[in-house]
This record gives C-alpha cells, sequence and structure tokens, in this order.
C-alpha cells in the first residue's frame, strides 16, 4: 500500500492520550501501520477503544484518515496533535487551511521505522512452559499469553 496520512492515537490514557498526524507506511497485507519507530498491528476484533495495538508494547492505538474539517481528536478528548514536519503541505491542503493552528498541533519530525526489528519480535519463537501443547492467545488487557 501507498503512504498515506493518518491520525493515530493512544488511547491507553482514554481520550487524552498522545496523538500524531502524519505520513504512515503499512505492511503488504495493510495490517500493520508503521510510523515514528512504531508498528501498530490491527485487531482481529475491536479493542476496548482503539483499533490497532503496538506490538512491542501492547497499548491501544486509535488509527484512521484524517478529517477534513480538522477535528481529528474526540470530542472529549483534549491535548495538541503532533503534525510530522513533512506532512504539513498536504495536511493543510487536504483541511483547505493556510496555516498550521499553533493552538492545535506542535510541529516534530517522525523517527524512520526500522521495519526488521518487527519482523523479528513478530517471528520470535515463543517459550512454552512445561512443553504443554494447549492453544495460547494474546490477552491484550493484561499484556501477556494465556
Amino acid at each position: 500500500m501507498k503512504p498515506k496520512i493518518m491520525y493515530i492515537e493512544n488511547k491507553s490514557e482514554g481520550h487524552n492520550g498522545l496523538a500524531w498526524i502524519g505520513l504512515v507506511e503499512f505492511s503488504k497485507s495493510g495490517q500493520t501501520v508503521y510510523f515514528d519507530n512504531k508498528a501498530l498491528k490491527k485487531f482481529k476484533t475491536t479493542g476496548i477503544s482503539g483499533n490497532h495495538y503496538d506490538i512491542e508494547t501492547g497499548e491501544e492505538y486509535w488509527v484512521s484518515g484524517v478529517k477534513k474539517n480538522g477535528e481529528d481528536r474526540h470530542k472529549y478528548g483534549g491535548g495538541k496533535v503532533m503534525l510530522d514536519k513533512k506532512s504539513v503541505e498536504e495536511y493543510l491542503e487536504f483541511i483547505n487551511a493556510e496555516n498550521v493552528d499553533e493552538k492545535k498541533f506542535i510541529l516534530i519530525e517522525f523517527s524512520k521505522t526500522d521495519k526488521s526489528r518487527f519482523d523479528q519480535i513478530e517471528n520470535a519463537e515463543i517459550e512454552i512452559e512445561n512443553d504443554s501443547r494447549e492453544a495460547m492467545y494474546w490477552d491484550n488487557n493484561r499484556k501477556k499469553l494465556l
């Protein structure tokens, strides 16, 4: 998939979590979003308040396209959104604005993402206690395999 400007919000702290707007990359399947040295994998079913999770930390994130009206934060949320400097021109054109509203945004530079690091995490073998062959799954709320 082609890189695209997206809105991303950390939902671990409710509607006031850190939020970003910028150009993200996708895995071949489109199930993983890469940005600012993070890899966010899409939930197979809806999470508590997010639709993706960080494959390193298990934290939930909301990932969506940006809104034309520039109101990407949840109506009960707050805090400035970090806007990637490389995406400013395209974002302003999309929302039909002249300038970045400094009351809403902080300009930053996304770090480059090392995708190979995440391949290693996702493909690492899981050590099973007592050589058990029972089915296991990742519980995002408890941040462990069950």
